[in-house]
């Protein structure tokens, strides 16, 4: 059975009246609502991010050696790593989750890998999103599954991919929900005004109005918020004031541009009815040449990934208390720089675990070292932790999904990956 994927914005529904009235049984399928408390956002980040850089083992002693102008310094001095322990901090561009980890709503994990060993994008990225061992064998989402596993009836609908497709990770039985902002010409706002007034007697066609009109507006101030920020002068934003070498120049692509889709997701979460289940992908962090440190390309990316998980917050607001947020790519990068000053395809990196609902302020890491000796193929970090028991943990104690079920349906062939305890708040 293939998942319905459904997409709603302004214009889509203009182009779409008469097929929308035409379609009784909609609004069940565009927001299932199951009456539970906790909601979960994944945000996948695309490309593999430097995990060294974005949670500096500022202590380790061959750290610097190794990531060299990369490395982000202790902290201490400018452009530092933000503490988090004696041994670890945050990418300066991480502000927000840095405040959040202080008030214990962030948990950090360091040298964590899927049980992806070889270092294809696409085949990392598969076995992150199917919760298999190989990255071929299975054609739904370990997300979808655990949405199957929830009380009949309460899968359907509970949850939104925000990208112009269906992710992996939510592909499968239960129907989900795709919103996308397309780039289509401008409705003239009269035919908008003459519309709302036509439907004004019709609930149901008035609220998908004013649903479309507004989802799309929320999509278009994000853009423009973040296209400033992209084009802010000298010295209005410190952490993207150094520009990267000239062959090394940044599309503004969706780390840029993420704080919109977060406020879209937001939004969606808050509607009446709305989703309760969340994914958002940012593509641009393979960062193999100009990857830069403190401030650079990297930081860039970072800083848009930090404002996103604030406007996120932001947005939720009564909902953030009961939220966790996961932040994961499909693996990390070479311990050491390479020769075009970034970094290559590696295997241990970081993820993040935030929100209200998390028992956070803590690091979690069994770290390995950056030894020569310790490190995986004489090249990367050695990964100690499985990101299977960062997934299993989050959806039996924040989802309620029994723990037979996730070892048996969601996450095939992982006993060694057993759930960590004690991620979310009692």
């Amino acid at each position: 059975m293939h998942p319905r994927h459904l997409s709603t914005t302004r214009r889509r529904f203009l182009a779409a009246t008469g097929a929308l009235a035409a379609s009784a049984a909609l609004p069940n399928v565009l927001f299932a609502h199951t009456g539970g408390s906790a909601r979960l956002v994944v945000v996948i980040l695309r490309g593999a991010l430097d995990g060294l850089a974005a949670v500096p083992p500022y202590a380790d002693p061959n750290y610097a050696g190794l990531h060299r102008e990369l490395a982000i310094a202790a902290p201490g001095v400018a452009d530092s790593a933000l503490a988090l322990d004696n041994t670890f901090g945050l990418h300066p561009s991480l502000a927000f989750l840095h405040e959040r980890y202080l008030a214990g709503e962030v948990l950090v994990f360091q040298a964590v890998a899927s049980p992806y060993r070889d270092r294809s994008h696409f085949d990392g990225q598969n076995v992150l999103e199917n919760g298999l061992t190989k990255p071929l064998g299975s054609a739904d989402g370990w997300l979808n599954r655990a949405l199957a596993a929830l009380p009949r009836g309460h899968g359907a609908g509970r949850a939104v991919a925000v990208s112009q497709n269906v992710p992996l990770i939510l592909r499968g039985d239960v129907p989900v929900i795709s919103k996308s902002p397309q780039t289509t010409p401008d409705v003239d706002e009269d035919l908008l005004a003459r519309l709302a007034d036509l439907y004004s007697q019709d609930d149901w066609f008035s609220a998908r109005l004013s649903e479309a009109v507004q989802t799309e507006k929320l999509a278009d101030e994000g853009s423009a918020a973040d296209g400033q920020a992209m084009t802010a002068p000298a010295g209005a934003q410190p952490a993207m004031a150094a520009a990267p070498a000239p062959n090394s120049a940044v599309k503004p692509a969706a780390p840029d541009r993420i704080s919109g889709v977060a406020r879209m997701a937001a939004a969606l979460m808050r509607s009446e009815g709305g989703p309760e289940v969340a994914v958002i992908e940012a593509s641009g962090w393979d960062t193999h040449a100009n990857q830069g440190g403190a401030r650079g390309a990297l930081a860039q990316r970072l800083t848009g990934l930090d404002k996103a998980l604030r406007t996120l917050a932001n947005e939720l607001g009564p909902l953030w208390p009961q939220t966790a947020v996961l932040v994961v790519t499909e693996f990390g990068r070479t311990a050491a720089m390479n020769g075009t000053r970034g970094t290559d395809h590696g295997t241990g990196g970081c993820a993040f675990l935030a929100g209200g609902a998390v028992h956070g302020g803590r690091v979690i890491a069994d770290w390995p070292g950056l030894a020569r000796t310790a490190l995986l193929d004489n090249r990367d970090l050695r990964p100690t932790l499985d990101l299977r028991s960062v997934f299993k943990a989050v959806l039996d104690q924040h989802l309620r999904v029994d723990s037979k079920t996730l070892a048996t349906r969601i996450f095939p062939d992982s006993s060694g990956a057993r759930p960590l305890q004690g991620l979310m708040r009692a």
